[in-house]
Order: structure tokens, then sequence, then C-alpha cells
């Protein structure tokens, strides 16, 4: 069958379209997707402080309206449709959610950061399969920060924290340049909150393989020389924490049309590499990390295989 997966997320809304059948990895067929940035269309102050606004509401009714179309021509029999953190942590999110489905006739789930963790989980498993042992999963959204680990398919431990990098940077930096103390400030508060709860993933002992998904950790890890996406999702790529620590500090000091030049890193994400960069620094430096190994498979994908997992191997 052909399913469009319809991921609305704090900096992208994206439709994957997949051919996909049970027993099988799901085969791209389509992607269409636009940079809505809905964690920084959230009302900053005043009665409304924590909405959606107006101009983020009707961007991503567009965008849902246009991205039916696109599911129609490509021959999609079903759109799985689900919302993350900027939606879910929005005071106004059922009425986000109503307008969408009064004007497109498609009601948009929203994911428990829980729940995103745990498919996000699932795909990576899948993707490096029962040899990689006790997994640990990191994924740095535009909202948050998902970390699960365990040895099955369902983790043990599944949680989210509001760490993500365009939250961060909409929050600490404003869209200016941050200085040293900005930066401080930043990786105190990172480091405390991934701190709190990392227990849970540790009171049972180290993970045999750690990885990584995510549009940010993909892009670090480019900067830090792994191979471009060009050369196809079976080349492993890591994140290495030593190189990490010697980028930083360059990071911080460059313009945003300078980032924006850094290999993997586009000129609308380029105000969230610094933060997106501290955040994977903590989770490797407090997890006692050396590396990360990045997975293509990410969110999309684990919402896809639960789907799969409910139809027939054979027939």
């Amino acid at each position: 069958m052909r399913l469009g997966v319809l991921d609305i997320g704090s900096n992208t809304g994206h439709l994957l379209v997949v051919d996909a059948h049970g027993g099988a990895a799901p085969l791209p067929a389509y992607s269409y997707k636009e940079p809505l940035r809905l964690a920084e269309h959230l009302v900053p102050d005043g009665p409304d402080e924590g909405a959606v606004s107006e101009a983020g509401i009707d961007a991503l009714t567009a965008f849902t309206a246009q991205a039916l179309e696109v599911a129609d021509e490509k021959g999609c029999e079903e759109i799985l449709a689900f919302a993350t953190s900027a939606v879910r942590d929005s005071v106004n999110a059922d009425a986000v959610l109503d307008h969408v489905h009064e004007r497109t006739d498609v009601r948009i789930e929203v994911l428990p950061g829980e729940d995103e963790a745990r498919l996000t989980f699932l795909a990576v498993r899948r993707w490096f399969g029962w040899s990689a042992g006790r997994l640990a999963v990191f994924d740095i959204g535009g909202g948050s920060l998902e970390i699960a680990g365990g040895s099955d398919e369902a983790p043990d431990v599944a949680w989210s924290l509001p760490l993500g990098a365009a939250r961060l940077a909409r929050a600490h930096f404003g869209g200016a340049t941050p200085d040293a103390d900005d930066i401080k400030k930043l990786r105190k508060t990172i480091r405390a909150q991934i701190a709190r709860d990392a227990g849970h993933l540790l009171r049972v002992g180290p993970p045999d393989h750690a990885a990584a998904t995510s549009k940010t950790f993909r892009s670090l890890a480019r900067i830090c020389g792994a191979a471009p996406s060009s050369e196809g999702p079976l080349v492993p790529r890591t994140l290495p924490l030593e190189e990490l620590r010697e980028w930083i500090p360059k990071l911080v000091q460059m313009q945003h049309d300078e980032l924006a030049s850094l290999p993997g890193v586009s000129s609308s994400r380029s105000h969230q590499i610094v933060p997106g960069a501290l955040v994977a620094e903590a989770c490797m430096d407090i997890f006692d990390l050396e590396a990360l190994e990045v997975c293509p498979w990410a969110l999309r994908e684990g919402v896809i295989l639960e789907k799969l997992d409910q139809l027939p191997v054979l027939g």
C-alpha cells in the first residue's frame, strides 16, 4: 500500500510518501516539505502567551491542504498525520487542530513526548537490529529533546525535554549573536535538565550502542566530517564528542551567513546550530558517550513501522 505520513514538526511540515507492506522496510517514494517554523510562531507574551499565532495557524492550514493535494496526486491510500512539540506545548493546541480539521478535513494527532521518544526508538532499533544490544537513542527536534533506551523494540525508558534547538535559540538568543555569558547560562540550563532524569537511562548500565537522529544531529555530524547525504543512507556516520567540542567555540563566533555556509547547514536553521550543538555535547558528556552513530530513520519511520506491524506479512 502507499501511505502518506504528514509530520508537523516544530521546524518543518513534511509529507513523506512511502510504499509499504508488512514485513518489509518502508520505501520512500516522494517527499514534500515546507519550513513552517511553528516553534517561532508562538506568542511570546501578553494574554495569548504560548499560543500558536494566527500567522502560524494560517501557515499550518495552507501546508496541510497542499500536502493533501500532493498525497492524492501520488496515490496515497491513507494519511497518518501527527504533530509534535510546537503544537503539543501550545496553549491553544485544540483550537489550532480544530481549525485545520475544519478547513482540510484531516485530523492531526498530537503525539505525547513519551510516544515521540518511543516511536523514534522503534525506528532506530529496526535500523540497527538486535545486534546493537542495549540501545540509547537521542533526538533533537525544533521544540524538544527525546531520550530513550532499552534492549527490546519498546524502550525501557523514554522521555521528552523542552530542549529543542529552535526553542532554545528563540528563548535564549532572540535572533542575536550570543556572547560568552549567554553560552554559559544556556549550557548550565541544558545540563541541569538532562542530568535531572539521567538516572533513568544510566541505572541499568551503559548502552551497547548509542545513536542519534534528527536534522540537528545530521548537520553537526556533517560539520564534523561525516559523509554527505548524497552518498546514501547506508554509509556509517558518527558524531564524535571530541570533534564537536573543538567546533563549538568556532560555531559560537560565526555569524548566521557563515553558519549557513557550513556543510549540512541550511540558512533557515543556521541560528539553531549553536544551541543544538550544546544539547548534543551535553547528552554525550552526561551519559559518558565518546560518539553517537547517526541513524537515517527517525520518528516518521517509527510511525510507519508501527502501522505496518498491524498488517499481515503474507498476502
